[in-house]
């Protein structure tokens, strides 16, 4: 990796123009397709299936169109896919790097997950390994022949989906588990299905499973290579605490990534970070300050885990849950400056934490993107699926 002395110190406001663009958050930046802004991010956080909504609508150049287009991507030309990815969370991520996640970030997990589904099988009694490759077989066929399928549909089709067992027995938090329903999140893990279109509408949490595209084999670490350098194009400069969390990877697999891209290090406020080869040097930044409202988990708002450039410490109590999770946040000219809400009614509701440069000319712009966001969610109800102080109070 690049370099020593003269590496160059680039701050937090420089850092905040980078992101304006290439998150596609400042208007001269927006995009004009929900794979354009997923080919920006990299990765979309899917745990709350409106979350990839939001994000995507917070960037379109023309949002009354987020839905349609977002559906169509997902369930039509299948140029996004919601799979599980960095830190064993589900994400929706460009479907040219299914390959990449999987090799990169999937294959360790998926092994631990299965080997923790056979051995909490045997603990309680139920059928070994072998019956479940026979379960595991039939079902993959019933979905092939299906397109998509629920749970039960696919259980429907093979009835051995429906065994149960109790997991943890005696234990304060034992339970009945369902073979459909962990084997499904195994083979989700290990990329031989994906979530499909919901039973709903897009902000149902219910949802269909479909066969995974699919994809190349590909060598681990040059598939955590790739990753990285995706990312630290679109996120750097980071730290090396920012790639482990991001990636969920051990600090030698970081390491072992920044040097076969040849990153280029840099000093920040924080320490050491990380740009792609090329990238050292101030790049242009947005027109002028801009306003954003962004949805809870959004992967800028969540996209580091050092955050203190962007959004002032003593926010997180009102903006964060318990377990880290960041619910709906207001910007502007790159920083969070406080929360907003969806009312029953539908009205968006939107409150300044930090009055920090955010005068009249900030309240004005954020009243514009609380219209334009209201404009095209119309009649739907959207409410977080980690709920934060901030936001449940906002709400009503």
């Amino acid at each position: 990796m690049g370099g020593g002395a003269a590496r160059r110190h680039i701050g937090g406001a420089e850092r905040r123009a980078r992101l304006a663009l290439r998150h596609r958050l400042a208007p001269q930046a927006r995009a004009a397709g929900p794979e354009e802004v997923a080919e920006a991010l990299v990765a979309l956080h899917g745990t709350d299936p409106a979350t990839v909504f939001l994000a995507v609508g917070a960037r379109l150049a023309e949002p009354g169109r987020t839905v349609a287009q977002t559906e169509r991507a997902l369930y039509e030309d299948r140029t996004l896919v919601r799979m599980h990815g960095m830190r064993h969370t589900v994400f929706v991520f460009p479907t040219r790097l299914t390959a990449v996640v999987h090799a990169s970030t999937g294959i360790a997990v998926a092994a631990r997950e299965r080997a923790a589904l056979v051995k909490d099988m045997a603990k309680a009694g139920a059928p070994d390994a072998a019956w479940l490759a026979e379960v595991e077989a039939s079902a993959l066929a019933a979905l092939a022949r299906r397109g998509e399928a629920t749970a039960a549909e696919l259980a429907g089709d093979e009835p051995r989906l429906r065994t149960q067992f109790v997991y943890a027995a005696g234990k304060s938090y034992e339970g009945l588990h369902t073979v459909s329903t962990r084997l499904l999140k195994v083979l989700g893990v290990e990329g031989k299905v994906v979530r499909g279109r919901p039973l709903g509408s897009w902000t149902s949490s219910q949802f269909r499973w479909a066969p995974a595209p699919p994809h190349p084999e590909l060598d681990v670490a040059a598939a955590q290579a790739e990753l990285l350098r995706h990312w630290l194009t679109a996120c750097g400069p980071a730290t090396e605490a920012d790639l482990k969390w991001w990636t969920g990877w051990r600090v030698t697999e970081v390491r072992r990534a920044l040097g076969a891209i040849g990153a280029r290090e840099v000093a920040l406020d924080e320490g050491t970070g990380y740009v792609v080869a090329g990238d050292e040097e101030a790049p242009d930044g947005p027109d002028g300050p801009w306003a954003a409202l962004l949805p809870a988990l959004d992967p800028t708002a969540m996209g580091w885990q050092q955050r203190d450039w962007y959004l002032a410490p003593e926010m997180r109590p009102a903006l964060f849950d318990r377990s880290g999770n960041v619910g709906p946040t207001v910007w502007w000219d790159g920083r969070v400056v406080g929360g907003w809400a969806q009312r029953p009614d539908g009205e968006i509701v939107w409150r300044i934490l930090d009055r920090t440069g955010a005068g009249r000319e900030a309240e004005a712009a954020i009243g514009a993107e609380a219209e334009r966001l209201r404009a095209w969610v119309g009649p739907t109800r959207v409410t977080p699926r980690f709920r934060t102080p901030l936001e449940r109070e906002l709400a009503g």
